[in-house]
């Protein structure tokens, strides 16, 4: 368990109650990470949601070498990663596993020791069920998480096809 003072100090929980904050913090521990720790791959199934508390965490797609025609994630080490996102010190990270069917849509790489807070989904869902309006209030910071990622999809794609690079 982590303090529902140290969630609250994170715009992500801003606007919960202190029964909701205890709810979550009961859930959740601090987690402290190497770099190079490697949190999931694309396609993993995840149970935990992340807040970074120092350190940042790249977000990346798995791209297949040129000339596969495969669309699926391809397997680990046969192909490159293309960074798209970094997320820091008060951002979250691994949405997808409170959205069925909870499986991870980039892979996630510290990129510096980290410490982290990581927070069990099957609580989470648990007080979703009793308390929809706390429900709701995570899933729209979820959809602003997403939305955020899908922007930086969009920049690097544009990067990319003019030939140049972009810094998370």
């Amino acid at each position: 368990m982590v303090s529902p003072e140290l969630l609250r100090r994170y715009p992500f929980f801003a606007g919960f109650s202190p029964d909701q904050l205890t709810t979550i913090a009961m859930a959740a521990e601090e987690l402290a990470v190497e770099a190079g720790h490697r949190f999931f791959n694309e396609g993993d199934d995840l149970t935990t949601l992340y807040l970074v508390i120092e350190g940042s965490v790249a977000i990346s797609l798995s791209m297949p070498e040129k000339g596969s025609r495969s669309v699926l994630p391809p397997p680990a080490g046969q192909a490159r990663e293309i960074v798209v996102s970094v997320v820091r010190a008060s951002d979250v990270f691994a949405w997808s596993a409170l959205v069925p069917p909870g499986k991870a849509t980039s892979n996630a790489r510290a990129e510096e020791a980290c410490r982290v807070v990581a927070i069990d989904c099957s609580a989470l869902h648990a007080q979703i069920e009793r308390d929809p309006a706390f429900g709701y209030q995570l899933l729209l910071r979820i959809a602003q998480i997403a939305r955020d990622r899908i922007q930086d999809l969009h920049v690097e794609a544009l990067a990319s096809a003019a030939g140049a690079s972009v810094e998370p």
